[in-house]
């Protein structure tokens, strides 16, 4: 009896955790965007050339160069002010963060996905501006 209700705990303690794991990762986007005003100005800021974006559901692609080895070591981040600003659609300003300490020649495209879903405001849609690219994308949800 006591080694049927150890295995039926077992059980719901699994189900449980397998529940949060698709509950935290429903989007499937490779990171999570972090909301940090402070990380937002002093997180590592590297060159690089974003080449485009593009939302799929509640995930930003973003396509982007840098030089280096093959970019294995690289570490990013895609960063939120913490700001909303009230325009004609609301606006958000991000960055994407790299630390690059290859030093390499190589110049290397990767593609990345961020879980954008906790930057929604009020409405339905917000513009995101990417300050790094100049580039500005909205977001409709």
């Amino acid at each position: 009896m006591k080694k049927a209700f150890i295995l039926i705990i077992i059980g719901i303690t699994f189900f449980n955790c397998s529940n949060d794991d698709n509950n935290r990762n429903q989007n499937n986007c490779d990171f999570e965007t972090i909301i940090s005003a402070e990380e937002y100005i002093n997180a590592p800021a590297n060159k690089l050339v974003i080449n485009s974006l593009v939302i799929i559901n509640d995930c930003l692609k973003i396509n982007f160069s840098s030089g280096g080895c093959n970019g294995d070591t690289w570490e990013l981040k895609l960063i939120d002010s913490g700001e909303i600003f009230e325009l004609e659609p609301s606006q958000r300003n991000l960055r994407l963060s790299l630390k690059n300490e290859e030093l390499c020649e190589a110049y290397i495209t990767k593609e990345l996905t961020f879980d954008i879903s906790n930057l929604r405001g009020d409405g339905d849609q917000i513009q995101l501006n990417i300050i790094n690219s100049n580039a500005t994308i909205l977001y409709e949800y």
